[in-house]
């Protein structure tokens, strides 16, 4: 894959060079994520952050990834609030605010919008989510975090066994995610989901002609030996009303009696996040806090990394980070909070 210039749309564009790729960019990101040294590379650089659906995670850590490389920011979040409301087209959208930016990160609620965007886009575009679609850097962010808690233990992404949890129609992170691993070996899937909120069969299909065995049941059980359980949250916003989506909430609870029943002791605990933490729904249990399995915190900071490594390679700047180190001036070890 020729990073430069590319545009970031789909997780159909990596293969496994690639990802290997970002993978190790990202790791040589952690000592300025974690504020132990500083860069410029991206110095004089605007990062056009354009978020036309509610976001806190993806949308503040693109921009976190941006300053962190020595760029600036400029954001546009709700539909509202943008030009689009008055019956802008995202072509036009595109061809205006790409001149103001080096590159833009977008998150629109529908499928195929931020390609559609980025045709008329003069800079690279990465898709921060379109709608039910896909979410591109959450699944590389996702299996970055697997593949580094799965060496924790020993063990690598070939011939695991993954548990997906909750809404597997509308979560495009479980779709961007099943189809990236893909490009790996004997992997089992098990799919736990309502009938009415099943894995797509697209999805399913892509995941049988790369030979992997999958099991789908609306029954919290039979995964005793799962390698990472991914519980996702019940998406209220793709439903036609919420008192439809209502009905599908808190049926499949993860809490610590439930993880020590039915799964392994160093089975990895993963969630995109917000978990909804509702009395209604509390999908993902607050008592799980302390166990050190509980990765989503991990997976969130991973985010940050994964993100300044794909505006390093899109900007074509990889290996010009370290040329433009400067002083830490102000430090906060965030390991003593």
């Amino acid at each position: 894959m020729h990073f430069k210039g590319s545009n970031i749309l789909s997780v159909g564009q990596f293969n496994a060079d690639a990802l290997q790729q970002v993978f190790q960019i990202a790791d040589q990101m952690a000592p300025y994520a974690q504020r132990k040294k500083r860069t410029k590379v991206l110095d004089g650089a605007i990062l056009g952050n354009l978020f036309f659906e509610p976001s806190t995670r993806t949308r503040v850590s693109f921009g976190t990834a941006f300053n962190l490389l020595g760029g600036e920011v400029r954001e546009t979040t709700g539909m509202e609030s943008s030009a689009i409301a008055k019956g802008e087209s995202l072509y036009d959208t595109a061809r205006v605010l790409s001149s103001y930016s080096d590159i833009i990160a977008m998150r629109h609620p529908k499928s195929g919008s931020v390609a559609e965007f980025a045709e008329g886009s003069r800079v690279p575009v990465i898709n921060g989510g379109d709608g039910p679609n896909e979410h591109p850097t959450q699944a590389l962010l996702d299996l970055y975090t697997i593949q580094k808690e799965l060496h924790h233990h020993g063990r690598t992404v070939d011939g695991m066994h993954i548990c997906m949890i909750g809404d597997l129609k509308y979560g495009r992170t479980v779709h961007s995610l099943s189809k990236l691993l893909c490009l790996y070996k004997n992997i089992r899937f098990t799919f736990i989901s309502p009938r009415e909120l099943a894995m797509p069969s697209e999805v399913l299909n892509a995941l049988s002609n790369a030979g992997h065995q999958f099991n789908v049941s609306d029954e919290l059980t039979g995964v005793l030996d799962a390698d990472i359980v991914y519980q996702t949250r019940i998406q209220q916003e793709r439903f036609a009303s919420l008192e439809e989506a209502a009905q599908y909430r808190g049926r499949f609870r993860l809490n610590s009696d439930i993880y020590t029943r039915h799964y392994k002791p160093n089975t990895v605990i993963m969630h995109p996040l917000p978990r909804d933490s509702r009395e209604e729904a509390n999908e993902l249990d607050n008592d799980l806090n302390h166990n050190p399995n509980l990765a989503i915190f991990r997976q969130a900071d991973n985010g940050v990394l994964i993100r300044m490594a794909l505006f390093a390679l899109t900007l074509g700047v990889e290996n010009l980070v370290s040329k433009y180190d400067t002083e830490v001036v102000w430090f906060s070890d965030k390991a003593n909070y």
